[in-house]
């Protein structure tokens, strides 16, 4: 069955991008159907584009969707691949958890623990390794995820970035703190689990309205019922406050979601059939 992928109409907004467009994909939590066909939607529009065009996935690639092993698969391929050219990866908090949980240390237990969670859904992905290898798996470690995901994935989740940022927009998984220092914010190592707030954050986040000092930010993280309940939004994937949202949900309801943002214009990308009854949101 083909995967419906909309496109909306462009609408302005102050993005100032040194000329670039720039293809920003939401959370998508192991929908790889609905993801392949996002990317391919997004390698034609690519094709129209003059100039510099680049991909940046904004983390959370994993955990409770079907199938996280072929989402990843589809993350690490180059650019040219996707028809543009570069990629960034930033890290999400669900790419925290299991990295946590996989490399050991003082955060290791609570990591796997809320990691491996029915909220969380990482146990889907530790049976999906765990089937690829042929064997049980009772925990992820990095043995395992180098010999069920392959040594160029590993490598690329040890490359993942906490931000990009380019011209006067800001694209992370999270968000940003108004009221803590910038950099000192951005730059804390994800080693430090819910301290690297860059990856968590939503209240303080979503419910300001003073702005980031002229900073724009493009995130993912919150899917939308919980962001309108925090926002006051009735639509998250529209401008407003120097945000933009990008989780359309995905695995709880069906649909993930991107942007084609240039100087002075996005519009919204929206692959999959939503669910008739989607389940309750988590982050």
């Amino acid at each position: 069955m083909t995967v419906p992928v909309e496109i909306s109409a462009w609408k302005p907004a102050p993005f100032a991008l040194k000329g670039e467009t720039v293809f920003a994909v939401g959370d998508i939590h192991g929908c790889a159907r609905e993801f392949r066909a996002l990317l391919d939607g997004i390698a034609g529009l690519a094709k129209e584009r003059a100039g510099q065009r680049r991909l940046i996935y904004l983390g959370d690639m994993i955990n409770r969707g079907p199938d996280s092993i072929g989402v990843l698969e589809l993350w690490a391929e180059k650019a040219e691949v996707r028809g543009v050219d570069r990629i960034d990866r930033v890290m999400g908090n669900h790419e925290i958890m299991m990295m946590l949980a996989a490399i050991g240390g003082p955060h290791a237990h609570k990591a796997e623990t809320m990691w491996l969670s029915q909220r969380m859904g990482g146990r889907k992905l530790l049976d999906q390794m765990a089937a690829r290898v042929g064997r049980p798996a009772a925990r992820a470690d990095i043995a395992l995820l180098e010999s069920a995901l392959g040594r160029r994935i590993l490598q690329r989740l040890y490359g993942m970035r906490s931000h990009v940022s380019i011209g006067n927009t800001l694209f992370v998984h999270g968000g940003l703190d108004p009221h803590a220092d910038v950099d000192e914010f951005l730059t804390r190592p994800w080693t430090v689990f819910t301290e690297a707030r860059w990856a968590w954050i939503n209240h303080g986040f979503l419910d300001w309205k003073g702005g980031f000092g002229g900073t724009l930010v493009v995130h993912g993280h919150t899917p939308p019922d919980k962001h309108k309940a925090i926002s006051g939004m009735e639509d998250p994937h529209l401008f407003e406050g120097d945000r933009l949202g990008l989780d359309g949900g995905s695995a709880r309801t069906g649909i993930v979601t991107a942007a084609e943002i240039q100087d002075g214009r996005y519009r919204i990308l929206r692959a999959g059939t939503p669910f008739e009854t989607p389940e309750p949101s988590g982050e």
